[in-house]
């Protein structure tokens, strides 16, 4: 339990950042090298996912 609380904030912060990754309008190799780097490097995989990742999701022109 040293990590406990920092982990699990950690992981959802992980969690969250794959799943706007993939529903963002990326490309699927985007997509793909995005989450391997979240999933290697989860703190600051997801701290580069923040300054540079890709953003927004697909929108449904009405």
């Amino acid at each position: 339990m040293e990590y406990g609380i920092f982990g699990l904030i950690v992981l959802i912060a992980n969690i969250y950042a794959i799943f706007k990754t993939w529903t963002s309008a990326a490309s699927t190799l985007a997509k793909v090298i995005w989450t391997v780097v979240i999933l290697v490097l989860p703190i600051l995989g997801f701290i580069a996912w923040l300054i540079a990742g890709p953003k927004g999701g697909d929108s449904i022109n009405v």
